[in-house]
């Protein structure tokens, strides 16, 4: 096991931070399964949606046979993508705009969804030998949202490019909280800024953890705007109106598992098998729903991802 491993075991071992990704936990799949025979490790970011999607690609290997180790919750994207690009882990969820903007560094996104998959597919194929499969419908881009409380008292602001107008005007009211990653990435903060011609001010960000964004902006306290990813069932269980990206800044996200290769190639036609029709039927609305059944109905991510499954009838 490596020094990374047993640090994440100790972390979330000893904080009980999680039900999930606690210990490498390893099951063998059905005997009879397609993937029966094979070994596959499982990872993901540590936010609800990803740990819903990393529960659905535990459960949905294990079904098909595979002696699955849950490595899921390993941190940001940083921590998951290394671990994927490292061996580490064999698959992961990630996003084509978080890989065309911080991954690749590329300036300008692609407007259409297939296009935007394809292009991230070959490159990443080519230069990290990791295979995007079929990307989902749903889009998780970023956003700026506002409780409805005070649409009123802010001026009822519509856009981004709305919030710059209240930045030069009433800059006392352009409290913004953020998490980390986005108070830094090309594709957060510092790039809207700079696409909008406009910088909050200083001493008006706040950087949080995820779940505090939402309810500091439910509260406006200490802030009146927050960055939401825009398939939180928080943003209608709250009432938080989202700013319109007038300009397109923030890219497409749409996620896809990334396999990497020596596993994706040894079984392509069973992981497809698996694969396309799960990210075939997860829509917008779906995602958001299931999100909101751990964030704000407080269910564990594999109770969500098991039920959802089974309903969808891809657990037989």
């Amino acid at each position: 096991m490596s020094f990374r491993k047993i640090m994440l075991l100790a972390t979330c071992c000893g904080l009980a931070i999680s039900t999930v990704g606690c210990g490498s936990d390893s099951d063998d799949g059905d005997a009879s399964g397609p993937l029966a025979g094979t070994s596959v490790t499982v990872g993901s970011k540590d936010f609800d949606e990803q740990l819903v999607l990393g529960q659905l690609t535990v459960l949905a290997l294990k079904h098909a046979g595979a002696k699955v180790t849950d490595e899921t919750n390993l941190g940001g994207t940083n921590a998951a993508r290394a671990a994927l690009t490292s061996g580490d882990i064999d698959v992961y969820w990630d996003y084509t705009g978080t890989a065309w903007i911080s991954f690749f560094h590329k300036t300008d996104p692609i407007t259409d969804r297939m296009e935007q998959w394809q292009a991230v597919h070959d490159i990443d194929l080519k230069d990290n030998d990791l295979v995007w499969m079929q990307p989902a419908e749903f889009n998780n881009t970023y956003g700026l949202a506002y409780s409805k409380k005070i649409a009123d008292e802010l001026g009822s602001p519509k856009t981004l490019s709305d919030l710059g107008a209240i930045v030069r005007d009433r800059p006392d009211d352009a409290t913004l909280c953020v998490e980390n990653e986005f108070s830094t990435r090309d594709d957060g903060l510092p790039g809207m800024e700079k696409t909008y011609g406009y910088e909050v001010p200083e001493g008006g960000v706040t950087v949080l953890d995820t779940g505090i964004v939402y309810t500091s902006v439910d509260k406006h306290d200490p802030c009146n705007f927050g960055e939401v990813f825009t398939t939180d069932g928080r943003i209608k269980a709250l009432g938080l109106t989202v700013l319109e990206d007038d300009k397109g800044f923030f890219p497409l996200y749409n996620a896809a598992p990334v396999f990497r290769s020596e596993y994706y190639e040894a079984n392509e036609q069973e992981l497809k098998a698996i694969f396309d029709p799960i990210t075939a039927a997860l829509d917008q609305e779906t995602m958001t729903e299931l999100n909101k059944q751990v964030s704000v109905d407080g269910l564990r991510p594999e109770q969500v991802a098991k039920q959802w499954l089974s309903d969808q009838g891809f657990l037989g």
